[in-house]
């Protein structure tokens, strides 16, 4: 976890974060989460991967964001009261492949106290996921509720 977690306060447009760690998609995890969440051949086999639109062994978007939301809540992005999407638009842009390392970017793109909870805003965030190579495998814009520090 950060050390320092961020209120709607402390936040600005164009604040950017990065993960503080990695992760290392397996052949191993990608079967795996996929044989209990997304069992789709071009997910479990790499024969069968060959002649889809991915042409070999992919993991599942799901499984991409999932790696993404354990960058995201391991200091990625340091928001007080916790990572609480209310809505989102995500794409993957290319697949997460066995052997790619990922890492987290994100942005905040617009930050919007609440008029009727002054206890707390909503603010956008743009969060991209990179492999070793910089290339895009998702792009998450997302509105999260986040706490004030204090009633204006």
């Amino acid at each position: 976890m950060a050390d320092t977690l961020y209120d709607l306060d402390d936040l600005s447009i164009g604040q950017r974060f990065a993960s503080r760690t990695s992760v290392t998609v397996t052949e191993e995890r990608i079967k795996s989460f996929a044989a209990e969440f997304d069992p789709q051949p071009f997910h479990l086999d790499h024969e069968a991967a060959k002649p889809t639109l991915f042409g070999g062994l992919a993991a599942s978007g799901w499984h991409t964001a999932a790696m993404t939301m354990k960058l995201v809540t391991d200091g990625g992005i340091p928001i007080a009261g916790g990572i609480i999407g209310a809505s989102g638009e995500l794409a993957w842009p290319r697949p997460t492949r066995p052997g790619d390392v990922l890492r987290v970017e994100a942005e905040v793109l617009d930050i919007t106290p609440s008029k009727s909870r002054p206890d707390r805003g909503m603010i956008t965030m743009r969060i991209e996921t990179k492999n070793q190579k910089d290339e895009l495998v998702q792009s998450f814009t997302v509105k999260m509720p986040v706490p004030r520090k204090a009633a204006p």
